[in-house]
């Protein structure tokens, strides 16, 4: 919990718990390199997933066939950067994948990009498959009822 004091009222916000952060691949070490303001706006998107939010202006990637992913942009003076992300549901927010996109036309993510991304989002499921909560099952007819 967290108090703050504006003169003589105080403010009591509850803190939202956090859901760990998960890297897959160079994804960590690529965000370093980035520069400076553009860490620092993705750092705080990635705060706002940990949180359960959705921050401005991410936007869902197409073709992973029903799981969720996430890219989210950042322009800089040095070129557009991306970040691409995934939430289990329950577990972890998890980074696939952080790039400079270095083609000037159009939004869309490059190929080899989208093949990095169906990689690591795989092999992050495969890792954290006992940490994915199963969804509840209500109706099971395959079941005897004894």
């Amino acid at each position: 919990m967290v108090v703050k004091r504006y003169r003589t009222t105080a403010i009591i916000a509850k803190q939202r718990p956090q859901h760990p952060l998960w890297w897959v691949g160079s994804s960590r070490k690529d965000i370093r390199n980035f520069p400076e303001p553009v860490r620092h706006l993705l750092g705080r998107a990635l705060q706002i997933v940990q949180q359960g939010g959705q921050p401005v202006g991410a936007r869902q990637l197409k073709g992973f066939d029903g799981t969720s992913v996430f890219e989210i942009s950042a322009d800089s003076s040095g070129g557009t950067y991306r970040l691409v992300y995934f939430v289990l549901p329950g577990a972890a927010a998890v980074v696939l994948h952080a790039f400079q996109k270095k083609s000037r036309s159009g939004r869309q993510t490059p190929l080899h990009h989208i093949r990095l991304i169906k990689e690591r989002l795989k092999r992050a499921e495969q890792e954290h498959a006992s940490e994915i909560k199963p969804k509840p099952q209500a109706d099971r007819q395959d079941q005897d009822p004894d």
